[in-house]
């Protein structure tokens, strides 16, 4: 009993503490409200109301990207611009402000923004005459009032008491404009882009002078390499309202977004994170302290595999080369306008080159297109928008015929001691009879030819035979395997998958036309339905290179991020594939007998360096070793699509190089550009190699 007596007391004692703590408190708050609102209430009200915070965004610098040597493609370049809040000043402070903020714009030669449409000396209206009754409508003035009239009503209207006309001009100038775009001590206005730092230098030592103001830093994107790239690169331009909708968490109405190639693909990557600034402001408008409050965190670099360098010989060579056939720099003229190479290391897949010509300016769409310029674009026939490369399709011609070979050999219809008669007419068929080229321009056959002749020689009947004798799943089965036909998976969009001749693809696009085997022998010599994209015949050709290996296509090396690490290529690859909707590859995975290879590029090797070769006459006096195959491919609108593929060097390879030139008339005449691209690549001094007619006959330059 007497220890819940003590225990019940001491509760008490605790309780009375407690209670007294809680009283001492209250008494201080009270004392501390007191003081605020009745002894120091008048001084922090005007404190109050003479200061004003505001948030500023810190645009983060965009990443940028380079070629693997870590040469610079795209960045961004910091712009200052200037921008006014509403202040609590009278009307004749603002003015004065106004015209100190335009003379030191004019000071360091800046331009600002002036939408008022009235000329001074001599006075007179700027827009049409449609549309001035709606403005004189829409500002209150009368219907028939003149353009000096209607001045001097805004004189009068923004309370302007200077009596210099030009002054006047220069102040209702950017009145007009503040009051159209509607800014308050929270909404600026923006007045003036891209001004020096010497006119900021300015700003910022005499603020008081500038009511309102505030300097924001902008990244602005710079194509430091002109047209160099620019459909691998794509561009950036500002976000439209469809894409603010979907972003509006992460961007702002003003920022800007890649629309096209890597800018698209890896806008996660290259947008970076905005920071905060925080603005403390007197009620006249100046500053008087900022400071960050979040650090602004700039975007990834993405570094591609291309080489700069070698980027812009394989642009040359290829708009040299297109120019050339067109104006008959090779005996006839044909309408090339339009085409694209690529360069590829064929042991990685690594893209090293990629052109597509006519290629376009980037900086174009910086800020938005001109009208002018997208009409350009737009009406050009040659549609300089669209890589070549990669999003149009093109049937093969005889530079497929390695794949047939290929399946021919493996499939067991022929071995590397057949030898087919090319009688010049393939008269299987009663209803088909196709004829070898050679017939065609010399009225007799090649005669008897084993694989390799048959691909140096580009013998049509060797492969017709060669097609009958194993059928369609045959060679659809080993075209599949040299990604013929599907995408290749490379880091850009808008990647066509072309298509591959098989009866699933003839039922889909002839619906009404019965199967039958002279589709067979059309689709061994790369016509039929068969059509692939460049690069598709880029990682076809360095398979061929390398000894049969499959290559997983890339033009991006790696992502280097601002805090120094670098993504995984997992992390790419994952990234890439979720954005593009890419599957996996689901081909067959097949082991081509190295024999067979061999006798296939020994074929391709003569292409290039026997007399009889198709492309000779291009690599004759050549000081490395090519493996080659020209193509000439019958295309809509009676064109002649132009092909040249090869590899180098031929006893080790290291490049494969393809070339497509659209109406290019003779895939020999697109020899020209493998070559210079290989001259680059090699260290090798420019070669002078002339058109020697006479070393072969025409019509053997034709195929």
């Amino acid at each position: 009993m007497l220890k819940k007596t003590k225990k019940k007391a001491n509760i008490n004692l605790r309780f009375n503490i407690l209670t007294v703590l809680i009283y001492i408190i209250g008494i201080i708050l009270i004392a501390r409200l007191f003081n605020l609102q009745i002894v120091h209430g008048a001084e922090y009200k005007e404190q109050s109301n003479t200061r004003l915070t505001r948030e500023s965004t810190l645009e983060a610098a965009r990443g940028g990207i380079l070629d693997r040597t870590g040469t610079s493609l795209v960045t961004s370049k910091m712009e200052f611009s200037l921008e006014i809040y509403k202040s609590k000043i009278d009307s004749n402070a603002l003015n004065e402000a106004i015209l100190n903020i335009v003379e030191v714009l004019e000071k360091y030669g800046c331009s600002y923004s002036d939408p008022f449409p009235i000329r001074i000396e001599p006075f007179q209206f700027t827009i049409a005459d449609e549309t001035l009754a709606n403005w004189k409508k829409s500002n209150k003035l009368e219907e028939n009032i003149s353009a000096e009239e209607a001045f001097y009503k805004f004189k009068d209207k923004y309370d302007i008491q200077n009596n210099d006309i030009k002054q006047i001009r220069k102040i209702i100038a950017i009145r007009y404009l503040i009051s159209q775009k509607g800014y308050s001590s929270t909404r600026s206005v923006t007045i003036s882009e891209d001004i020096p730092r010497e006119a900021v230098a300015e700003f910022s030592e005499n603020s008081d002078k500038f009511a309102g103001i505030n300097i924001v830093v902008q990244p602005v994107r710079e194509y430091t390499s002109g047209n160099l790239a620019s459909h691998v690169l794509g561009y950036a331009s500002r976000i439209d309202p469809e894409e603010y909708e979907k972003r509006k968490a992460t961007y702002s109405p003003n920022d800007i977004i890649g629309k096209t190639g890597i800018e698209y693909v890896f806008e996660e990557y290259l947008k970076g994170k905005n920071g905060i600034k925080q603005i403390d402001m007197a009620v006249d408008g100046s500053i008087t302290a900022e400071y960050i409050a979040q650090e602004a965190i700039a975007g990834s670099d993405i570094v591609l595999t291309i080489d700069a360098n070698l980027q812009k010989i394989t642009e040359q060579a290829l708009a040299t080369n297109i120019q050339k056939i067109a104006t008959g720099g090779f005996g006839k003229r044909y309408d090339a306008k339009a085409g694209a190479c690529v360069v590829m290391n064929v042991n990685t897949g690594e893209v090293l080159a990629m052109a597509s010509y006519p290629d376009y300016t980037p900086a174009d769409f910086v800020g938005g297109i001109s009208n002018e310029n997208w009409a350009k674009y737009r009406d050009n026939q040659a549609k300089p928008l669209v890589n070549k490369a990669i999003q149009n399709s093109y049937s093969p011609g005889s530079t497929f015929k390695m794949v047939t070979a290929i399946a021919g050999l493996e499939s067991g219809v022929i071995n590397l001691n057949t030898r087919i008669n090319d009688t010049g007419i393939y008269t299987r068929y009663r209803d088909y009879q196709p004829k070898c080229w050679y017939y065609t321009d010399y009225h007799r056959g090649h005669g008897y030819l084993n694989v390799s002749g048959a691909i140096e020689k580009s013998c049509n009947y060797f492969f017709y035979e060669t097609s009958d004798r194993m059928g369609i799943d045959n060679l659809v089965r080993f075209a599949k395997y040299f990604g013929l036909g599907s995408k290749t998976g490379i880091e850009l969009q808008s990647e066509t998958s072309g298509a591959l001749a098989s009866k699933e693809t003839w039922a889909k696009l002839h619906p009404n036309e019965p199967w039958g085997p002279g589709i067979v022998l059309q689709a061994a010599i790369g016509q039929s339905d068969n059509e692939f994209s460049p690069l598709q015949m880029a990682r076809y050709i360095s398979m061929l290179a390398n000894g049969g290996k499959k290559i997983d296509v890339s033009i991006v090396k790696t992502i280097r991020n601002a805090n120094g690490s670098e993504t995984s290529r997992e992390e790419i690859n994952q990234f890439v594939n979720q954005k593009l909707g890419l599957g996996q590859d689901e081909s067959e995975n097949i082991q081509i007998n190295s024999d067979y290879l061999k006798a296939v590029l020994e074929g391709m090797q003569s292409v290039t360096s026997d007399t009889g070769g198709t492309a000779y006459v291009r690599f004759k006096d050549f000081n490395i070793s090519v493996g080659g195959k020209t193509g000439s491919a019958e295309a809509p609108n009676n064109q002649v699509h132009a092909w040249f593929v090869g590899f180098a060097p031929f006893e080790n390879p290291e490049i494969a190089i393809v070339v497509m030139v659209e109406n290019g008339g003779h895939g020999n005449y697109t020899a020209e550009v493998v070559r210079d691209i290989m001259t680059e690549y090699f260290g090798m001094n420019t070669q002078n190699v002339e058109e020697d007619m006479s070393a072969m006959p025409y019509t053997e330059i034709m195929r």
